[in-house]
């Protein structure tokens, strides 16, 4: 990933629907079959307890089988996105027809959880995930700056034993960060001895490796150490036409695949996916807050150049024969799962790809790439991971967002989808009663015998020790004229931020609906202000709303000296203030003892 965006949920596990043993059989009639290479007209598919029994039917079907007419439509493969961080909105690829995700940095727990379901042939109501589990970073790399504990690497020695605690962890293939940052926020990174020595290791086990780039010469080392694919590209303006051909003939030489992964790509440059945010098909699917994560990319200005070099890299290497894989990188701030890859691929063609070879892009060849021999393909034996659409997509690429039924092992996405449809329409309708915020805006009453506020559940210590994490925190009250410049409804906050979590924090937390976690609309105010003193460390306010873990943060500085904050709801990106549940002064996740002090805490209309 390129920013924090990681943060808390890694370490959430979504609850699963128990689902029967066997799925029914069903007959896919008279249907344009792409079968993850090329298009075949007019087939019928039998599909049988979940998987493709015969691709080219011609019999009569048995009593019983399910009859569904494939006239004007095209069956798929289900689709693959050859790269996301799967930590949450496990319900949302499915809908999409992304029925495997190539997962690039993964919570342990969330893992294995995953593969034993897979296992046990019981992970039909979510996309499968496959795996790298923890990257190979060097200390204070790219990976660590989660909070999380990661095992990282110094030299080539430690290769292999590192390589094999991975995969007994359950990790499918191992990803490699190679990245030094930039000025502003400089990254240390592993060494070429250790790279090289981390890829055989890999190959010693059988085990693909891949890379984490994020410049021209970071990719020519990682293809000179040896990966097997690159997992990004990188935004520039410029490239030499001698730099073009000397990555691509590397990358050709070394068999490697790459993933360009241009949805986070774009949102890096400032540009959002408005194909798909402005077709209601799409977003009818997602929540409010599913919605503010993918109508907010990074770049705060929209700058297109910066999309020049990614693409003509991906049309040179398309037209020397190089696999290119779709792939997202969701979970990233402009990007969501399942429907950022439907944007891919349109971003795929736009790149130079065939609409067909784009196809082939998000099924076979990452199928392939990942030696996934099981899906990819519409092929007899395979698993019935299928996408039926209206149209020709091989023609017109959009056509794969006219879904008409999703299937995973066998079993209907139908009442998931429609499900979703009338929990985020009933959301969109619903009108949240705007909380009547006091006329001076002040929200944090405390006193010694409560930490009170003028509306809402009030405010509580914060940390992460519900997700099993180890900070602590102490909040106590400071009375004006006992304790020397001190203001009134003054609290300490203090404690210690300790590793044990994916993304430590600690702190206090105001709830502004009548129970915790209930949604407040606080629409009637725009700004956040307050006044803080400290350490001299960053700290962080940040904003939770309905259906997401992660807070949008904003950070400040504290000083010796009281200061006052002010921070419009604007710099909280893409915040709907209607559906707020939790405003949290927070400290982490860097780890060390911390202490701040904040009062006059004011929520505002300005």
């Amino acid at each position: 990933m390129y920013k924090t965006t990681l943060a808390i949920a890694l370490a959430v596990c979504a609850g699963s629907v128990h689902l029967p043993a066997t799925a029914a059989s069903f007959l896919i009639e008279h249907v344009r079959v792409f079968d993850g290479q090329k298009v075949l007209a007019d087939k019928n598919v039998l599909i049988v307890d979940g998987k493709i029994q015969d691709s080219n039917f011609t019999g009569k079907p048995a009593s019983g089988t399910t009859i569904i007419n494939g006239k004007g439509r095209t069956l798929l493969p289900g689709l693959i996105d050859a790269h996301v961080h799967a930590y949450q909105d496990q319900e949302l690829p499915l809908l999409y027809g992304v029925t495997t995700q190539i997962d690039m940095f993964s919570n342990v727990a969330l893992l294995q959880t995953i593969n034993e379901k897979m296992r046990k042939g019981d992970n039909r109501d979510r996309a499968d995930i496959i795996s790298a589990g923890i990257l190979a970073t060097a200390p204070g790399g790219h990976g660590t700056e989660y909070g999380m504990a990661i095992p990282t690497l110094t030299k080539p020695e430690e290769a292999q034993a590192w390589v094999d605690a991975r995969i007994a962890e359950g990790s499918h293939f191992i990803k490699i960060v190679i990245e030094h940052g930039n000025d502003k926020h400089p990254f240390n990174s592993l060494d070429t001895a250790t790279v090289k020595a981390l890829v055989k290791a890999s190959h010693m086990r059988n085990k693909l490796a891949v890379a984490h780039i994020g410049t021209l010469k970071e990719a020519q080392d990682a293809l000179a150490a040896g990966v097997d694919g690159l997992v990004h590209l990188f935004n520039d303006k410029q490239i030499s036409d001698k730099e073009l051909r000397d990555l691509v003939n590397s990358a050709k030489s070394k068999h490697a695949f790459i993933i360009p992964t241009f949805a986070v790509l774009e949102s890096i440059a400032g540009i959002k996916e408005q194909d798909v945010l402005s077709d209601k098909r799409m977003t009818s699917l997602l929540s409010k807050s599913q919605m503010q994560a993918l109508n907010t990319p990074y770049g705060s200005k929209q700058d297109t150049d910066f999309l020049k070099v990614p693409k003509m890299m991906t049309a040179a290497m398309h037209a020397a024969g190089i696999p290119i894989l779709a792939g997202t990188d969701a979970g990233n701030s402009g990007t969501q799962y399942g429907i950022s890859l439907h944007h891919e691929l349109a971003a795929l063609v736009d790149s130079g790809l065939s609409p067909t070879a784009a196809l082939a892009a998000a099924t076979s060849v990452p199928a392939s790439a990942f030696r996934l021999k099981d899906r990819g393909r519409i092929t007899n034996g395979y698993k019935a991971d299928l996408l039926l659409v209206e149209g020709e997509p091989d023609k017109d690429i959009t056509n794969t967002r006219n879904i008409v039924e999703v299937w995973k092992d066998g079993e209907r996405v139908t009442a998931q989808r429609e499900q979703k449809q009338e929990e985020v329409a009933k959301q969109k309708t619903q009108k949240n009663l705007l909380v009547d915020i006091p006329a001076d805006g002040r929200i944090g009453l405390f006193s010694k015998d409560k930490l009170a506020s003028p509306f809402g559940a009030g405010w509580y210590p914060s940390n992460d020790a519900l997700m099993g994490g180890k900070s602590t925190v102490t909040l106590k009250l400071l009375e004006p004229g006992k304790d020397a410049d001190v203001p009134a409804n003054a609290l300490s906050i203090a404690g210690s931020i300790n590793p044990g979590f994916a993304y430590p924090w600690a702190g206090v937390a105001f709830f502004p609906g009548n129970t915790p976690m209930e949604v407040a609309n606080l629409s009637n105010a725009n700004t956040l202000k307050f006044r803080v003193k400290g350490d001299g460390k960053d700290y962080s306010v940040g904003i939770s709303v309905q259906g997401s873990f992660i807070p949008v943060s904003v950070s400040f500085k504290t000083t010796a000296e009281w200061q006052e904050v002010s921070i419009p709801f604007t710099r909280f990106k893409g915040i709907d203030p209607s559906i707020i549940t939790i405003l949290a002064f927070n400290a982490g996740p860097q780890t060390g003892e911390f202490h701040f002090e904040i009062a006059d805490i004011r929520l505002l209309k300005e």
